[in-house]
């Protein structure tokens, strides 16, 4: 089953800035360290003029993301996401559409 491509766009207060790039440091690391992810670099990207981050990666395949979605350690991570975002310009907190790559 080919991989999904998530495409995380989160907007952090921007009090809380400096606690969003660690909780997405901590985040890649128990995705790769369970298996969850492919094994490719991630794409990490942070606004210039606001606190909006941009985070790129692939799922292993479908079934890694509905493990993520039911994971302890997983789950513990995404827990301390919510709070840091805040909804801005009419656009929720956090979007994570998913894709598939198109060769």
């Amino acid at each position: 089953m080919p991989s999904e491509i998530v495409v995380c766009t989160y907007r952090a207060a921007a009090d809380k800035r400096e606690a969003f790039r660690e909780i997405l440091k901590l985040h890649w690391h128990v995705l790769r360290e369970l298996g969850l992810v492919l094994d490719e670099p991630r794409i990490m990207l942070e606004g210039l003029k606001d606190s909006t981050f941009v985070e790129v990666f692939a799922w292993r395949d479908a079934e890694a993301v509905e493990t993520a979605h039911h994971h302890p350690r997983v789950m513990a991570v995404w827990e301390r996401v919510g709070p840091l975002c805040e909804a801005r310009d009419g656009r929720p907190p956090m979007e994570l559409p998913h894709f598939r790559r198109v060769e």
